[in-house]
């Protein structure tokens, strides 16, 4: 689920923190939400899985093809832990592909260790409390689980401004059809669209610096890898629903040129 441009909105704050040892493997960060009031999320994607309790039930939330809207409800807090990208189809047992975009119950994926995380949750009087119930589950769902290093690492590649599919296969050791296999099983898209969706999870990584005048949309655009800003423009639309300009407006409330 994507980090939200900015950690403190609407009375809601956000927060994340680095995960226990035992599945730092597979667990990217923990976080804590402190909803403020129910309302409707925009969650740009990023190619990763979110386990999140919100109080109600524990869901599994994915997205890639695009923003999506989640609802927070009315609750003090919520709690997740973002996989990382490439392990999502070992972790949750089911090829990514087999998802749709937005929440899965978790239960309909691990049944009853599922269904037994969410009376130990129900019960958690703090956010702590729910992130050692969730990091258990995670350990215990991944003792016997045979984890696929080259989806992680095709991600890490692709990351790279510039890097292209076949030379990321072949230095992965597989065919560019090896690859997108792999990684359509373990994320959800291929090799491609998800290269386009972490270069756009990069952009969203340096809307604050445009805000506050320390970059260009011009120059970020270059620096990740964009054909010129209209291309930085074009694909923040088709994955965002808005232009780069409005993100950044977003975040700050001033007038930026797209």
């Amino acid at each position: 689920m994507g980090v939200p441009l900015r950690r403190r909105s609407g009375g809601s704050v956000y927060h994340e923190s680095t995960p226990v040892a035992v599945v730092a493997g597979v667990v990217e960060s923990a976080w804590t939400g402190r909803v403020g009031r129910g309302r409707s999320l925009r969650v740009f994607p990023d190619g990763c899985v979110d386990l999140v309790w919100d109080g109600r039930g524990l869901t599994a939330v994915t997205t890639v093809g695009g923003v999506l809207r989640h609802e927070l409800p009315p609750v003090d807090w919520t709690v997740g832990l973002r996989l990382r990208c490439g392990v999502g189809g070992a972790v949750l047992g089911v090829p990514m592909t087999d998802l749709a975009a937005g929440a899965t119950p978790l239960r309909e994926l691990w049944a009853e260790s599922a269904r037994r995380a969410e009376s130990r949750l129900a019960e958690c009087a703090t956010p702590a409390e729910a992130r050692s119930v969730l990091e258990a589950l995670v350990a215990e769902r991944i003792r016997d689980v045979e984890l696929d290093g080259l989806p992680v690492a095709a991600a890490r590649a692709l990351r790279s401004p510039g890097a292209r599919t076949d030379q990321v296969a072949a230095e992965l050791g597989v065919s560019e059809r090896g690859l997108r296999r792999h990684v359509r099983h373990e994320v959800g898209v291929g090799p491609k669209e998800l290269q386009r969706v972490l270069r756009f999870h990069g952009f969203l990584s340096r809307v604050e610096a445009v805000a506050r005048k320390r970059s260009s949309l011009a120059d970020v655009a270059a620096e990740l890898g964009y054909a010129d800003q209209s291309h930085l423009g074009r694909e923040c639309r088709r994955l965002s629903g808005v232009s780069p300009g409005a993100l950044v407006r977003s975040w700050t409330g001033r007038n930026v040129p797209d």
